[in-house]
């Protein structure tokens, strides 16, 4: 139903921080959007914690031009707020953050040599560097880290 009223709900959800803005984002995520009968106003549902809740209901008016701006108009109306413990229900134990970024594995020193090696007669100094880059990591055998899922 949002789409046909050109209004994409996913985009919403997936570029949440760009959107919204790093301040907002830390302390709150999108649940809902409902769409009122007729009316092409919807309401965005806005979960946040107990003790966020009111300087993020300070920030309604900010985070709706926000959201509206986004789409080019008026696609949302009203915002409402819906708090929860930080742990408990299962859209409360969610980490508002996201995971912190890994550090890039380097590749091994026998990869990075065999890379030189096939780059060498490339004459352009910035293209050879690149291939030199990609050829290091694809040549690289060594087995790849499993991370905490």
């Amino acid at each position: 139903m949002g789409e046909s009223r050109g209004f994409a709900v996913s985009r919403l959800l997936t570029h949440w921080p760009e959107i919204a803005g790093p301040d907002i984002a830390a302390i709150a995520r999108p649940v809902n959007v409902r769409y009122g009968r007729g009316s092409m106003g919807a309401t965005l549902t806005v979960l946040t914690t107990g003790a966020q809740a009111p300087m993020l209901e300070m920030q309604k008016d900010k985070l709706r031009e926000r959201v509206n701006a986004c789409y080019g108009y008026n696609a949302i109306s009203r915002i409402r707020i819906t708090q929860t413990a930080p742990t408990g229900f299962s859209d409360g134990a969610v980490e508002f953050t996201p995971a912190p970024k890994q550090a890039p594995r380097q590749p091994t020193p026998q990869a990075v040599t065999a890379a030189r090696a096939s780059t060498s007669d490339v004459t352009d100094p910035g293209l050879r560097a690149a291939l030199e880059r990609l050829g290091s990591h694809v040549l690289d055998t060594s087995p790849t880290p499993k991370g905490p899922k």
